[in-house]
């Protein structure tokens, strides 16, 4: 019976919970700008404490490894890292767009047509895959810029679900009979539980000394615009 502390902070969500044998038995999130530096250690702290377990009863640590936001990104990996190599215990990684497929599937366990996670990047741009209902991945993750053509291919031949920070903005761009915008939110790290157990039982553990988050692209430091 796998004791696994799953963490969440690849988008504005920071999010933090527990899965036992892979259901979620407890969580803490909260939604908003720069909240992961200072809110996760003692959403972290709360949550073990509200499972009457401690630390050193956990059985390992699950991070959503991206894409998303960098700094957000890199918050969730160290801290990760660092209760990993205090405790001893393996580090799983899942990827945040299958997270957030696997959220919407378990919340609609008789939906049969396609999902499309979408993490919010710039302009029209967003970081997407496609899944199945089975959590069959049918796209690859990649950085899209959206236009009335995208998905037009796979929507042809079946109805797509859009989920996620991004898919608002392109749901007045990408106009199809078989295309579903959902406004509701996925980012949460309840929805890793059952990955996050699968991934323990088969034991796919990440190298402590070696992970990195998954960005898919660069960051780009940018200088704000001075005053005149």
């Amino acid at each position: 019976m796998a004791k696994i502390l799953l963490i969440e902070t690849a988008t504005a969500v920071c999010s933090v919970a527990l899965s036992v044998n892979g259901q979620t038995t407890s969580i803490k999130e909260e939604s908003g700008q720069n909240l992961h530096a200072s809110n996760l250690t003692l959403f972290i702290d709360e949550v073990v404490s509200k499972s009457g377990l401690s630390y050193n009863e956990l059985d390992a640590v699950t991070i959503s490894k991206g894409p998303g936001s960098y700094t957000g990104l890199r918050i969730g990996v160290s801290t990760a890292k660092g209760l990993c190599y205090a405790l001893e215990k393996p580090l799983i990684a899942v990827e945040t767009l299958e997270m957030m497929a696997a959220g919407y599937l378990i919340q609609n366990p008789d939906y049969k047509g396609l999902v499309c996670p979408m993490i919010d990047a710039r302009r029209m741009e967003v970081y997407t895959s496609v899944y199945d209902s089975n959590l069959n991945l049918i796209e690859t993750t990649s950085a899209k810029i959206i236009d009335e053509n995208s998905f037009a291919g796979l929507l042809s031949k079946s109805t797509i679900t859009f989920i996620g920070d991004g898919a608002a903005k392109c749901a007045e761009t990408v106009k199809h009979k078989n295309a579903i915008f959902v406004d509701a939110n996925f980012n949460s790290a309840g929805n890793m539980s059952a990955l996050a157990d699968n991934a323990f039982n088969n034991r796919v553990f990440e190298d402590l000394a070696y992970f990195e988050p998954f960005y898919l692209k660069d960051f780009v430091l940018t200088q704000p615009k001075k005053k005149v």
